[in-house]
């Protein structure tokens, strides 16, 4: 008996157990994937079910359009909130030292200790030794 070559054997293969894409036992997978199934007929049976998927995808879409959209407007408020509240509490540091110095100003006037707010800031003189 003579061997059989290889190309022989892999033909006979194919013949045998390898779907190809004419063959009818193939599936459903093959004809989508060979493109047999979707046909005008196929969109006709399943308007059905492909009408509220479209419509299921394009609700998905635009979800995900206006969380993104929500998302950058949340980092935008978060920026300036952060902004607000430094500046809140600079003015309040502000508006603390005026009333510190408004309150000693009155105490000063009130007790007639003659007192005075200097401008320019203390002068040290160096002492010798």
């Amino acid at each position: 008996m003579a061997k059989k070559s290889t190309l022989a054997k892999g033909k006979e293969k194919q013949k045998k157990g390898s779907s190809t894409p004419h063959s009818h036992n193939s599936g459903w997978v093959s004809d989508l994937r060979y493109g047999r199934s979707v046909s005008l007929d196929t969109f006709r049976k399943n308007v059905w079910l492909l009408v509220p998927l479209i419509a299921v995808i394009l609700a998905l879409m635009g979800l995900r359009y206006k969380t993104k959209s929500r998302m950058e407007q949340i980092r935008t408020l978060t920026t300036e909130l952060k902004r607000a509240e430094s500046s809140k509490l600079q003015e309040k540091a502000q508006y603390m030292s005026l009333i510190r110095e408004t309150e000693m100003l009155r105490l000063v006037e009130e007790n007639h200790l003659g007192l005075v707010f200097r401008e320019d800031p203390p002068v040290e003189i160096p002492v010798a030794k």
